[in-house]
């Protein structure tokens, strides 16, 4: 295969701005499927949406890989989750795509979980495509929307195409390149026929076209020197430059249609080919095994030596799957590869591609690829490679989970398969967190919101046949310091025989929010004051009392240790001395730094008819929420956006459906964290205490 003509693609949004319809439409225009499905209304349900429970629900809960061929081009596809409780599934997609739409609703616009989607795209350097979806809607406003994309998401948002009508009078899109009008008939839309544009469009296109080529113009000295000529840039031209601004991760070209009313798909699937590249257009770089600092260069060559990254794990009743990008080289059926965390080799036994839940074996994979392969035991993450020791890839940022609930199951002898099921899932999912209670020995599920554990709960009693009790869910506060202090401690331990000693002397300070981690280590030892074998274990045990602070036993935060002098002794120093000896300087002077207890907060966005605005709002603020804005739309409909704690959200839907007679709808996405007022960390701390008391 030419992989000039493959595209890796995801699509990402925020929920329920069509993505999954997209996806249904995509798949019909190219042949893959052959009757559409809707995500909600009865039938078969989307292809993408495989799961029982999405299905039922009406949304994406795991990310779903796919390929098909358009206009001679091979695209894999992977229809990702809107719901941000599921937001690693777009995070380790992204990390392996060369392209992606970012799917936009035409009266919602920017929304919250758009943000996470635009940080996650930059943070992989990711270039994409606009599409603003459901023209159909009452208030559908592509201007407004392309104006948001600027001001929120920093991005040169540039119509490449303009809507005839919006509402009920959306007819289809006038392309600004050809300067021609396109419908699309048929039953479902398979038949695009290109018109002039009719008259009463004609000087609304004429003014974007221009505004159109003013975007363009900055990414080409070329094009502005005709722009100033008052010459007119041919076809091929304005295709080039978009393709190099796309490149360029700064501008979005942005296209319109409605998915749910087949309309403009087939337009958007030529724009993947023209502007998203291709694996060989893509500079990917792995770190040198022997010497992480070095880069080597990969490339999209099938003579180079196999190097290939695992992103997503799934368990089933066939064993587990392993969903691997191909970066460099050939991987085929039967060979063995090396994993490079375990430096285990691994046989490729079955190598398949992917259709939502269907499996079709192939018996070879090459750079650019998409596959997934069975049987092999491994992690999200992991990089696999021809040679042992060879290279490892940039793993998968995984967000830490920010709410945890107690699990247990109603008839103890299902103990097994309740354990069975959480290892399956936390090694599924890593944002999926598994532990037990020291002081009560409880099982202890953690994730990144109530639905989040509600779908895994729900799994647990479908797919395992057990019933579980499960308790209040609990917020995952964190503690920490506000003020630097001192420390000279020393541990000192005669147990007959030779003792134990070690002596180090330093400060712990605060770190700010801005900086990356929430722990740094560093050391000015001089003169062998410490030797240097003893220094890691110092390390080491401070960052072993991470999990568990001095204030409340939650996890500390934000730290950084600083390790200037000390003393040893030639006989009874060690390292488990050392590690000791750190442990207890933790629990003597982190008190002494003042810490604080940090909450997570959410941002909440809520859509509600105009005349539920002031109870909803009212609500909120008895919930400790602040209020962000607030923005009517067409409709009635008033879309108001909160910043709210998370521990003040749980039961939220069921009170927003009383307050609104059922009309009310949200989303929420973690924020950050922010210090916890005095007085209810007073009352979190002394809950804490006698929680920890009861458990004893």
């Amino acid at each position: 295969m030419d992989l000039n003509k493959v595209r890796n693609i995801g699509i990402s949004a925020h929920i329920d701005s069509g993505k999954t319809t997209l996806s249904e439409r995509i798949l019909f225009y190219a042949g893959r499927i052959h009757k559409i499905e809707e995500v909600k209304g009865g039938g078969d349900g989307a292809v993408m949406d495989h799961m029982e429970l999405e299905k039922e629900r009406g949304i994406t809960i795991t990310s779903a890989a796919t390929s098909l061929s358009w206009d001679g081009n091979k695209i894999n596809l992977i229809d990702t989750p809107g719901h941000v409780d599921f937001t690693v599934e777009v995070e380790r997609s992204l990390r392996v795509l060369d392209g992606a739409i970012l799917v936009l609703c035409s009266v919602g616009g920017v929304q919250a979980q758009s943000l996470t989607v635009d940080r996650q795209m930059k943070r992989y350097g990711v270039p994409r495509l606009g599409f603003v979806n459901k023209m159909d809607r009452t208030g559908a406003d592509p201007f407004k929307v392309c104006k948001q994309m600027k001001e929120k998401l920093g991005t040169d948002a540039i119509l490449m195409q303009i809507p005839m009508g919006a509402g009920e009078t959306f007819q289809g899109c006038i392309d600004l390149i050809k300067m021609k009008a396109y419908f699309f008939d048929g039953a479902n839309g398979e038949k695009v026929r290109e018109e002039a544009i009719p008259e009463e469009f004609q000087d609304q296109a004429a003014e974007y076209r221009q505004k159109m080529i003013e975007g363009l113009a900055m990414f080409s000295d070329d094009m502005m020197e005709m722009l100033f000529g008052g010459e007119e840039p041919s076809e091929a031209m304005i295709h080039e430059v978009t393709k190099k601004a796309v490149l360029s991760l700064q501008a979005t070209p942005v296209f319109v249609g409605s998915a749910y009313k087949n309309k403009g798909v087939q337009l958007l699937l030529d724009a993947v080919n023209r502007y998203l590249p291709s694996p060989l257009e893509r500079e990917v770089k792995a770190s040198d095994w022997h010497e992480p600092t070095k880069k080597v260069q990969l490339e999209s060559n099938p003579d180079k030596p196999f190097v290939g990254m695992a992103f997503k794990i799934v368990d089933d009743e066939y064993g587990q799957l392993t969903f691997l990008r191909v970066y460099q080289g050939v991987t085929k059926k039967g060979e063995t590869y090396f994993n490079q965390r375990t430096r285990k080799k691994e046989r490729f036994s079955r190598i398949v591609r992917m259709h939502a839940d269907r499996r079709e074996e192939v018996d070879s994979a090459s750079a650019g690829d998409i596959v997934a392969i069975m049987g092999i035991d491994s992690a999200s993450g992991d990089t696999y490679a021809a040679e042992n020791q060879m290279c490892t890839l940039e793993s998968i940022f995984v967000p830490e989970p920010v709410i945890k609930i107690a699990i247990e199951p109603k008839d103890r002898s299902n103990a097994d398969r309740l354990s069975a099921a959480l290892q399956r899932f936390r090694k599924e999912d890593p944002t999926f967190r598994v532990s037990t209670d020291e002081e009560t020995a409880e099982t202890i599920i953690a994730g990144m919101g109530e639905l989040h554990l509600e779908v895994y709960v729900e799994r647990i009693r479908r797919e395992y046949k057990v019933e579980v009790t499960v308790g209040a869910p609990k917020v995952s506060y964190r503690e920490k310091p506000t003020r630097a202090v001192e420390f000279n401690h020393k541990h000192k331990k005669q147990t007959g025989g030779s003792g134990q000693f070690a002596h180090i002397v330093g400060t712990i300070e605060p770190l700010s929010d801005e900086v990356e981690g929430d722990y740094q280590f560093e050391e000015s030892i001089v003169s062998g004051r410490i030797p240097r074998q003893f220094i890691p274990a110092v390390d080491k045990g401070f960052a072993s009392c991470m999990p568990k602070g001095t204030l409340a036993a939650y996890p500390v935060v934000k730290f950084r240790i600083h390790l200037t002098d000390g003393s040893y002794h030639d006989v009874d120093s060690s390292e488990m001395a050392f590690q000791t000896c750190a442990r207890g300087c933790f629990r003597e002077y982190m008190p002494k730094t003042n810490p604080v207890l940090l909450e997570p907060v959410m941002t909440v966005e809520i859509e509600v008819p105009d005349q539920f605005q002031g109870p909803v709002v009212g609500d909120i603020t008895r919930r400790r929420g602040l209020i962000v804005s607030t923005d009517g739309q067409a409709g009635g409909i008033c879309v108001i956006i909160c910043e709210v704690p998370l521990s003040e959200t749980f039961g939220y839907a069921t009170d927003l459906r009383s307050m609104t007679q059922g009309q009310g709808t949200f989303t929420m996405e973690l924020k950050g964290y922010r210090q916890v007022p005095t007085n209810i960390q007073m009352e979190i701390i002394e809950d804490r205490k006698k929680a920890l008391v009861t458990a004893e």
